[in-house]
């Protein structure tokens, strides 16, 4: 089996639980979505990069381990367009993982959610994603939230919040979270400041409201995207 991907690097995981943690990243090419926020807009095309097989893969993923290497990284673009692949690659290569989804194909995280380690799930807002059906999208992405949470995967939500952003909003979303994930023992909801940080200028106030809103119902934690500060991929 083969696969479109845009590229393969080891860096620093920039976002969310495992930030500091060194990984290999592999970014898959096409997305379902297309939000405004997007710092990769290259790998939404689903013929930008290289096709390859599970073993080439698993030759790049191996040249690039290091001695602090955590995990390796399935992102994208959409990394469950690859949801197929993804599973090949798991089960003929031990390897822990991070899969990195916007969570609106709980069907294709079913095929490979017994096999990774940790999830992101970015949950998108309306003024992320030009769709009519939010509602649906958000339905979606709770879904995946409890497919994972009910194989007890280490997951994160993650929320990308603009200076526009409503609090009540995240709050609702914290809370609906809540009340229908079973066990949010291994769930967290990240809230990250869109970037650049410049934005936030005078308006870091905002940044605690959304914090305590979501804590009131969820884990949470407030984490920008460490990688540009470092000014790493």
């Amino acid at each position: 089996m083969k696969s479109r991907i845009s590229e393969v690097f080891s860096s620093i995981q920039g976002e969310g639980t495992l930030i500091g943690r060194r990984q290999v990243f592999v970014r898959f090419s096409g997305c379902n979505l297309s939000c405004n926020y997007c710092d990769t807009s290259k790998s939404r095309d689903p013929i930008y990069g290289e096709e390859i097989s599970t073993e080439e893969l698993y030759k790049k993923v191996n040249g690039l381990l290091t001695p602090d290497f955590h995990s390796i990284s399935f992102t994208g673009g959409e990394p469950l367009l690859h949801a197929d692949f993804i599973k090949d690659f798991l089960q003929e290569h031990d390897f822990k993982s991070l899969i990195e989804t916007n969570g609106s194909l709980p069907d294709e995280l079913a095929k490979i959610v017994k096999l990774i380690n940790y999830a992101s799930v970015d949950i998108k807002l309306p003024e992320h994603e030009a769709s009519s059906d939010w509602e649906d999208l958000l339905d979606s992405e709770i879904k995946s939230i409890k497919l994972l949470s009910h194989e007890g995967i280490n997951t994160y939500s993650k929320v990308v919040v603009m200076p526009s952003t409503s609090v009540d909003l995240v709050g609702s979303i914290a809370s609906r979270i809540e009340s229908e994930v079973e066990d949010t023992s291994k769930l967290s909801m990240v809230i990250q400041p869109v970037s650049p940080l410049d934005m936030w200028e005078d308006r870091t106030s905002e940044l605690f409201k959304f914090s305590e809103r979501a804590g009131e119902h969820l884990d949470v934690l407030t984490i920008p995207q460490v990688h540009k500060l470092l000014k790493v991929r």
